[in-house]
């Protein structure tokens, strides 16, 4: 079994910060791709952030200069620095990590069960 899970959400004012975090545990081989995502009530989710295996980084441009996403191989964690925080970044992050296990030759996806930040303005 393989679970995802984050942690760090909360409320906070414009122009403070967050760090979210997510963990993988289970019977995990290897972890490429990790990701996060957001979705805010009557909207679709997002891809807010991605990181490889390797460390490249791709975010969406609203929160580019702002957020960060990092990842730590040795703990099969990655987290998401999110600064600036304005009232439009509202919403439940979720993580996703792409996961092979010794079981199955293939990656899978799995994602976490999402984490509520609140920005007041």
């Amino acid at each position: 079994q393989v679970q995802v899970s984050e942690s760090g959400g909360g409320l906070v004012q414009a122009g403070g910060s967050l760090r979210l975090s997510c963990v993988a545990s289970g019977s995990i081989a290897s972890i490429g791709v990790m990701e996060w995502y957001r979705q805010a009530p009557g909207k679709q989710r997002e891809l807010v952030a991605s990181i490889t295996s390797d460390g490249s980084t791709n975010y969406v441009d609203s929160v580019k200069g702002r957020f960060t996403i990092s990842r730590d191989n040795a703990k099969n964690t990655v987290n998401l620095h999110m600064n600036t925080l304005k009232p439009e970044d509202t919403a439940v992050y979720y993580c996703k990590a792409s996961i092979k296990t010794p079981r199955w030759s293939r990656f899978n996806d799995y994602w976490g069960q999402g984490t509520q930040v609140t920005v007041s303005s």
